[in-house]
């Protein structure tokens, strides 16, 4: 059998408020693309200019890389019903690409390879690049053709991006949770507001119980009349008979 679609026992379709919070999906967030693409590109950065063994740094790296990425995604999910949750989670990856970017720093840095600042004619073009493009696509075909310098640039110019985009969205969070609270709250308003539909319907059919009634009364009346009408019909109709016997035998 099919659904009823939300119809109660009088067919009125009901309506229910929902207590999952309506969240962009993870996948077009550009702060979840840049760090997708974080994860991506420092796994070959660690392929390239990291050794393969003995190092604790390749493995703070990715795993800090992989801890940004994912716990964007779990925040996302989570926040669907607890926006508290999102927030602690979108936090934790922040802290992650903060490592982040502090091993690419480093990196540079104990190899006296230049950090990149406005003063460098490399710096502009970086930056508009690293704004316009979101996807692994776009820098993939990169991966094996940049410097260590170049790669690690890019990587901290990621890691502030994203640093950036998540600190305005969890603004936009928090503005959200202190507006409309969490999923207690939103239960206790789904609840209440069905509530408040039922109270509203139960009003409404009481204002129709004197209307039904009195059609009630004119139904019963009008069937009262319809009665004496028909009985006074077949009185007249029998007395009709018996004159008109009478008159066929006094013939």
């Amino acid at each position: 059998m099919g659904r009823d679609d939300n119809r109660n026992h009088t067919g009125r379709k009901e309506e229910f408020q929902s207590i999952f919070r309506r969240v962009p999906k993870w996948q077009d967030l550009w702060f979840y693309q840049k760090s997708e693409v974080l994860y991506q590109m420092t796994f070959v950065f660690c392929e390239r200019f990291l050794p393969k063994f003995g190092d604790r740094t390749v493995d703070q790296m990715l795993q800090a890389a992989r801890s940004g990425k994912q716990n964007i995604v779990e925040g996302s999910e989570d926040g669907k019903t607890s926006t508290e949750m999102e927030l602690k989670l979108l936090n934790v990856a922040r802290s992650s690409i903060g490592e982040l970017r502090q091993d690419y720093e480093d990196f540079l840095k104990s190899r006296n390879l230049h950090i990149w600042n406005r003063e460098d004619t490399r710096f502009q073009p970086m930056q508009e690049f690293t704004k316009a493009h979101n996807t692994l696509a776009d820098y993939e075909p990169f991966f094996q053709k940049w410097s260590a310098e170049e790669m690690a640039n890019v990587g901290l110019t990621l890691c502030y991006q994203v640093d950036t985009m998540m600190n305005k969205y969890m603004e936009g969070l928090e503005r959200t949770f202190v507006t409309q609270g969490g999923i207690k709250e939103r239960m206790h308003q789904a609840r209440t507001g069905y509530r408040q539909q039922q109270d509203e319907r139960l009003a409404e059919l009481e204002k129709l119980v004197p209307q039904l009634q009195e059609q009630l009364a004119e139904s019963q009346a009008a069937y009262q009349d319809l009665k004496q009408r028909a009985l006074k019909a077949y009185h007249e109709q029998q007395t009709e008979i018996e004159r008109l016997k009478k008159l066929l035998e006094s013939k």
